[in-house]
């Protein structure tokens, strides 16, 4: 049996081939987003392979450029050709929730300015139903003891993010809030509401964002498209 982190690397991996040379390419922030960087890297070194990086967390960022990636800002490039990124859990019809590494503002930000987006996600994240893992909300600082006793009211069981025993803090400066939700059964009513609330930034429901999602199985990778 192959471990987790062996079918990230086998999403990621396989990812990396939907990059062409000369592209502007949207790059995700996680553990599989990582294996994906990987993989880019070694076609820099191995194959020439040049294209500008956009990245949707400062860590990416980061450890993108050590691999010799050119990487720009969103504001910086005219257009995003594809965003390759992972996902907490997709549905059947590829939705998805993201923003477990609490970068999911960014995220969305890259992802709708792209022609194109790809999720790499290991086989344990296609679920049937979207909710069991907890949906991430973005809000800010100021006033934020109120939404969620605003969420506590609506029954979402509402959980602030901490990190290292320390409150945890967005590359905006925000906060996120953890909504335990078990089941989403209505997702673009849920979108709504929590897009219409005062102090909330973003969420992590990504509906009709994504055509093709890369899967790492035990028998290696599967591509499935909208």
């Amino acid at each position: 049996m192959k471990t987790q982190d062996e079918l990230k690397k086998i999403a990621g991996y396989k990812a990396a081939e939907l990059v062409e040379d000369g592209m502007t390419v949207g790059l995700g922030t996680g553990s599989t987003v990582r294996y994906l960087l990987d993989a880019l890297g070694e076609r820099i070194k191995k194959d020439g392979v040049h294209f500008t990086g956009v990245p949707t967390s400062k860590r990416t960022a980061d450890y993108g450029r050590n691999l010799g990636m050119e990487i720009k800002s969103l504001d910086d490039v005219d257009q995003i050709d594809i965003t390759i990124d992972g996902a907490d859990e997709v549905d059947p019809a590829i939705n998805g929730i993201k923003g477990g590494g609490g970068a999911q503002t960014w995220e969305k930000l890259v992802a709708t300015n792209s022609k194109q987006c790809a999720w790499i996600v290991d086989e344990s994240k296609v679920v049937d139903q979207l909710g069991k893992f907890p949906l991430p909300v973005e809000v800010l600082s100021y006033g934020h003891h109120q939404l969620v006793k605003r969420f506590e009211e609506m029954g979402y069981n509402p959980v602030v993010r901490e990190k290292d025993g320390q409150l945890f803090k967005t590359d905006e400066g925000n906060i996120i809030v953890d909504l335990h939700l078990d089941k989403i059964a209505a997702p673009y009513d849920l979108a709504d509401q929590l897009s219409n609330m005062t102090g909330v930034v973003e969420h992590g429901l990504f509906l009709d964002m994504t055509q093709t999602v890369v899967v790492g199985t035990q028998d290696g990778a599967v591509v499935k498209t909208k």
